[in-house]
């Protein structure tokens, strides 16, 4: 069996200095996106080859730091290019801006900096919002898990101001239904699911001026190993469908993507994919910092977002969790864009 126990202090080293790390890790960025041309249709009528990429450099929502040089990282990688090569229009709208801890007000506990992550998912569900309204499809890049509250509600806004629900497939080791009251730490990026769906800190619900953003019977979480004890009366109450680590070594991956897909298709405009590197098992995706042991393996990750790719009804995807201050010479960037690659159509033959 390959579930295991979160590995509690993971680092690379026993020497590891992380602050010093962070300080000494070149970061890159990206130019702003090109001017807007010509005002598109007010819904696109199918998903069209042009793509946005969005950067978020957030670390507030987690207890480590690293997370804000994901974006570029998995740019490094070469996402742009090879997604260009699949015969997508990529057009980069750079990065989001991000206070850092330094500068930032750490605010109530049981939430830590929820302003500032409010005030950034706000910028993100604008741009997101626009990109949808033009009939192309967001990549967002993160990032703390938190983001996804900017994402899906920039996805879910739009689909609603037509009479349209949207699904979610949510991959992570990790839940992500805590409530301010639940949670142990007080990190908000193990809280953004539960503000989808309608639970917690204000603030955050109330982005976009409704709520919920999903409903629990058009979420489906995949890859689940490792929850807090508050949070498991919390999603055993919400209805969402959840695949732990049990239903997918007892089902196997293809039925489970089958049953997911079905559940986030039926009824909806289509899906939003959020996809958390630490679902991932860490010897296949090490650079994250919330690593669990006996997540998903290289194949049966791939093979979930082939199986995305072939249902042609994913309107959205991002990629959170990556930390290149634990990653071993830009591997788990590379792993994130090949299954970004896979969502967006590469196949084997």
């Amino acid at each position: 069996m390959r579930r295991g126990r979160r590995i509690e202090g993971y680092d690379p080293s026993p020497d590891f200095d992380e602050n010093e790390a962070v300080k000494t890790i070149k970061k890159t960025t990206r130019s702003a996106a090109k001017g807007a041309g010509k005002k598109a249709a007010a819904r696109p009528r199918a998903l069209g080859r042009v793509v946005d990429l969005l950067g978020v450099p957030m670390d507030l929502g987690g207890a480590r730091r690293g997370t804000d040089m994901g974006p570029s990282a998995i740019r490094i990688a070469g996402l742009e290019e090879k997604l260009e090569q699949l015969g997508y229009d990529v057009q980069d709208g750079g990065d989001i801006h991000v206070e850092s801890r330094e500068t930032t007000r750490l605010g109530d506990t049981k939430s830590k900096f929820a302003r500032e992550i409010a005030r950034c998912c706000e910028q993100l569900r604008k741009k997101v919002h626009a990109s949808v309204a033009k009939g192309r499809r967001p990549i967002v890049l993160g990032g703390d898990h938190s983001i996804a509250m900017g994402t899906v509600a920039g996805v879910a806004g739009f689909h609603r101001s037509h009479g349209d629900s949207i699904g979610l497939i949510w991959v992570d080791a990790h839940g992500d239904m805590n409530s301010p009251d639940t949670s142990p730490t007080g990190n908000v990026h193990g809280m953004p699911l539960g503000v989808l769906l309608g639970y917690g800190t204000p603030e955050l619900v109330k982005l976009g001026g409704f709520a919920p953003k999903v409903k629990p019977e058009h979420t489906v979480l995949i890859g689940i190993r490792d929850l807090d004890v508050g949070e498991k009366e919390l999603i055993k109450k919400s209805g969402a469908l959840v695949f732990t680590m049990k239903e997918v070594d007892q089902f196997g991956m293809s039925e489970v993507a089958r049953r997911a897909l079905e559940r986030v298709t039926y009824g909806t405009a289509g899906f939003h994919l959020s996809v958390d590197l630490d679902g991932i098992d860490p010897m296949v995706a090490p650079g994250v910092a919330t690593a669990v042991n006996g997540g998903l393996n290289f194949r049966e990750t791939h093979l979930l977002m082939e199986l995305v790719a072939d249902s042609k009804k994913m309107l959205s995807m991002e990629v959170v969790e990556l930390n290149p201050v634990l990653d071993t010479r830009n591997r788990t960037a590379e792993f994130a864009v090949g299954l970004v690659l896979s969502a967006f159509g590469r196949r084997i033959l």
